[in-house]
């Protein structure tokens, strides 16, 4: 009984010896987090003194990459333009001052980037038809010279060169339309089409969207991804940072405001041209004519675009190419749901989220349908397609 209760204080005298430490444990906590703070701000500390200079480190942080470390940090001094932005920025401004040239019958210039045949001529014609003097039919062959079929085509062929896809000469070629279209004072408003493209609409319907509005219907967003900002060479800098960087579809409508900034523009577009093509910093494929005019016109001028193509385009299968329609594709279902949509869809090429952005398409203060044009329709599907517009697939 006595060696018990000696057992039994022993017990006790050990449980008091041992509680020592977890009383001390807590204390060493503190010092952790203490530790951390310091590494944050130095981290902060150097970020804001020693900025990242690559797009690619900042794609290596987060998906915001350094657009959400600058929300922290104070505006960076603003830096001295070059005697060649000023210039441009001088001619850009006057430009867009200008007022609109009038002329009694305003015009939609039709320019149409092809590689040789235009397979849809007859469903244009339906189209032009009965609206002479409110439009015109400029044809950039690539390849070969196309035989026409349709009265509006012959002799619409201006001087064509090769174009490359991914290269600088599709922007070329763009820039050899508009300044064809250009020299007719009536046209004001400038549509680039491909050989694919069809018309969703009525000839009168397109006409006013077009012409009634001040905006330019340009695709314009921001991609974060690798087939977006991780396109972006530092080779163009001063005049054009990644931060400006921006991605889009090269089926424009613009104003004759804005076609005429293109053609004055050399600045920028030397940028594209020398440093937007393939293999450019170790192995970087930039698409000139997906960036070159997005990121333009986000700089000079983004107030004055839409940010989406009136030219619809599917892009929902995620290859490299968008869907293509086929004559079996073609129904009056399809053509409806085309007509229908009125919101526009930007997916992101970062691969840890697939962003997807989705806009109303907002014309002149209302949300209205976003596509007046659809493209990589197949040729065998012209007659489908002559049959539902003979029998006016739209009512718009």
């Amino acid at each position: 009984m006595k060696g018990g209760a000696q057992g039994w204080r022993l017990g006790m005298g050990d449980v008091q010896i041992f509680p020592g430490p977890r009383h001390r444990a807590p204390l060493k906590r503190p010092v952790w987090i203490i530790v951390l703070v310091c590494m944050v701000s130095l981290f902060l500390v150097c970020a804001y003194v020693y900025p990242p200079q690559s797009g690619t480190a900042c794609y290596l942080f987060s998906s915001r990459g350094c657009k959400a470390l600058s929300d922290w940090l104070p505006p960076a001094p603003a830096r001295e333009f070059t005697d060649s932005e000023i210039a441009s920025q001088v001619v850009i401004r006057e430009i867009l001052r200008s007022p609109p040239v009038k002329s009694k019958t305003s015009k939609i210039a039709f320019m149409f980037l092809t590689p040789g045949q235009l397979p849809f001529e007859k469903l244009w014609e339906k189209f032009f038809n009965g609206h002479e003097g409110k439009f015109s039919v400029y044809v950039h062959a690539s390849n070969n010279k196309p035989v026409h079929v349709s009265r509006y085509f012959v002799n619409r062929d201006i001087r064509s060169e090769q174009v490359i896809w991914g290269k600088i000469s599709m922007i070329d070629a763009e820039r050899r339309l508009l300044a064809n279209a250009m020299q007719d004072p009536d046209n004001q408003h400038f549509v680039l089409l491909s050989d694919s493209c069809i018309p969703l609409h009525k000839f009168d319907y397109v006409y006013n969207y077009l012409l009634y509005t001040n905006v330019s219907f340009l695709d314009c967003f921001y991609d974060p991804g690798p087939h977006g900002n991780g396109r972006y060479s530092e080779h163009m800098l001063p005049e054009v940072d990644i931060k400006d960087f921006r991605k889009g579809a090269q089926w424009f409508s613009m104003k004759r405001q804005h076609a005429m900034i293109v053609l004055a523009d050399s600045l920028y577009y030397s940028k594209f041209r020398d440093y937007c093509k393939h293999g450019m910093d170790g192995g970087k494929n930039c698409i000139a004519d997906e960036h070159y005019l997005p990121t333009f016109f986000h700089m000079i001028d983004p107030q004055g675009i839409a940010n989406w193509s009136v030219t619809h385009v599917d892009w929902s299968e995620r290859k490299w190419h968008p869907k293509s329609y086929t004559a079996h594709d073609v129904t009056r279902e399809l053509i409806k749901n085309l007509t229908s949509i009125d919101v526009s869809v930007h997916v992101t090429s970062e691969e840890k989220s697939l962003d997807v952005d989705e806009q109303p398409c907002i014309w002149n203060g209302i949300q209205r349908p976003c596509y007046l044009f659809a493209r990589k329709f197949h040729a065998e599907t012209l007659d489908n397609l002559l049959q539902l517009f003979s029998s006016n697939y739209t009512t718009s």
